[in-house]
């Protein structure tokens, strides 16, 4: 007996899952197998990332989040001017531009990411420009409050893209914007693991950055900007 065409639906889209079986099959294998591989070269650059551990630091990085870590910058780069320093979503570009102008600080190698939003997209954003540096030892600018957190982030991002990182603690007076928690720390960590190993595939790009000397004050004037008490700048068109 003929079975009604409702009936017999079921088993053709079986007999089409088993016809397709061995194409899902060599996907997944497929997958796993570009998993594995991006793991094995994210472990390769971070045992690159140590060699480079004894070598002179060639490379800044400052997390936004205090007036503070700006106004040690100016302080390092006039003290290092041939080093780079890139400054991740910290304060108004016409605040650093005063602050490093009053300590007659270098700004030519000294550039501004604004895109990042979070401790997170300040290593999204900012990995790519420091690999386009081709820098291999950087120093962490941050303050105490926002360790461990930030050194962990940073030796996971940027260790396993072959940048070996140490952190350089500026003093505080009063409490920063970073604020930890444990959950806090353990969900940035997590997603950076996740992250380091996708981005050797892909390189996130960001339209808002500038290099220090090109701030524009007048421009900056007209639309008005107020900077921390901490940084104690004040400027006159």
């Amino acid at each position: 007996m003929t079975r009604p065409s409702w009936q017999r639906i079921p088993q053709s889209l079986w007999r089409w899952l088993q016809s397709k079986r061995s194409l899902w099959t060599q996907l997944a294998w497929g997958i796993l197998g570009l998993i594995l591989a991006l793991v094995l070269v994210s472990g390769l650059r971070g045992l690159e990332a140590l060699s480079y551990r004894d070598d002179p630091t060639d490379g800044v990085f400052v997390l936004g989040g205090s007036i503070r870590r700006e106004i040690y910058s100016a302080q390092y780069a006039r003290s290092h001017p041939q080093i780079p320093i890139l400054i991740s979503t910290g304060s108004l570009p016409p605040c650093i531009y005063l602050i490093f102008e009053r300590d007659n600080a270098p700004m030519d190698r000294v550039w501004l990411e604004n895109c990042a939003y979070s401790t997170f997209y300040n290593f999204f954003y900012s990995l790519p420009i420091l690999e386009r540096w081709q820098v291999h030892h950087v120093e962490l600018i941050t303050s105490a409050s926002h360790l461990p957190r930030a050194i962990w982030m940073a030796r996971i991002s940027l260790g396993l893209h072959g940048i070996w990182v140490d952190a350089n603690i500026v003093p505080e007076i009063g409490v920063p914007g970073n604020q930890e928690s444990r959950l806090k720390t353990l969900l940035d960590v997590t997603r950076t693991g996740l992250w380091a190993v996708l981005s050797q595939i892909y390189a996130p790009s960001c339209d808002q950055i500038i290099q220090l000397s090109e701030v524009d004050l007048d421009h900056w004037a007209t639309k008005g900007f107020h900077c921390e008490h901490q940084g104690q700048v004040d400027w006159q068109p």
